[in-house]
């Protein structure tokens, strides 16, 4: 058995996406995603984090609360996620490859939306 594609990740994050509800969906148009097999040494090093099997995915952008007309020039938001990491997960887990993908886009989305990690974490253990 082979290991799942990137098309294969770009289609299951897009599936989480859309299945958000109408509410959050229709702030995310502009949202980008983008497969990668593991985060760059600058990304980990901005975040702290020495093992890059150690992130699993990523929001690059300003959250819509920080946002305004008034500033131009930024890329568009995008999610990242890193293939290699969330298969290693997979395997490891067992939870299922569009279970974990799902997860992990629902916690970017998070972030679009400006909350952080502890405020996405009390909302998991609520529900």
């Amino acid at each position: 058995m082979t290991d799942p594609d990137t098309a294969t990740f770009e289609r299951l994050a897009r599936k989480a996406m859309a299945a958000l509800p109408a509410q959050f969906r229709e702030h995310l148009d502009g949202v980008r995603i983008r497969i990668e097999e593991f985060a760059d040494r600058e990304t980990l090093d901005a975040l702290g984090i020495d093992d890059p099997w150690d992130l699993t995915g990523l929001y690059h952008g300003r959250p819509l609360d920080e946002q305004s007309i008034w500033v131009s020039g930024e890329m568009p938001p995008v999610i990242s996620l890193y293939r290699q990491p969330l298969l290693d997960e997979w395997r490891e887990t067992g939870v299922g490859l569009e279970d974990l993908v799902t997860h992990v886009v629902v916690h970017e989305v998070g972030h679009h939306f400006g909350l952080s990690d502890e405020e996405m974490e009390r909302i998991e253990d609520a529900a």
